[in-house]
């Protein structure tokens, strides 16, 4: 019923600054937490970032200083502004949502990814 899109994934320099977007849509009565994670090849998924209902964050030590997440309620997304983006960041990077439905259920979900990848 919940469905999560990713975009704005691509390649970039070292240095260089993608923002990625995730759009939540379907019978959504409120979104609580939403958040970023990443899975680099051989590597396990690591949480990035985090944003709860009322604005507070959370990142990653490897990413603080870096990355910027933000959420816009009244559009049901969440965004992730990543600059000087280095080699070590590039992964499938992972939207995830906790979401209560119309029906007063809550569920958690997740986009399915969108590649970023930073050459030096």
């Amino acid at each position: 019923q919940v469905k999560l899109v990713e975009s704005g994934g691509g390649l970039v320099q070292a240095g260089g600054s993608l923002r990625l977007s995730c759009a939540a849509s379907g019978s959504i009565f409120s979104i609580n937490h939403m958040g970023w994670s990443r899975q680099a090849p051989g590597k396990q998924r690591e949480l990035v970032a985090h944003i709860t209902s009322g604005g507070s964050t959370n990142y990653a030590n490897s990413v603080k200083g870096r990355f910027t997440i933000s959420r816009d309620n009244a559009k049901n997304t969440v965004f992730l502004q990543m600059n000087s983006q280095k080699p070590e960041d590039t992964a499938v990077y992972y939207c995830n949502a906790v979401v209560i439905s119309n029906s007063g259920r809550v569920g958690d979900y997740w986009g399915q990814g969108t590649q970023v990848t930073v050459s030096s």
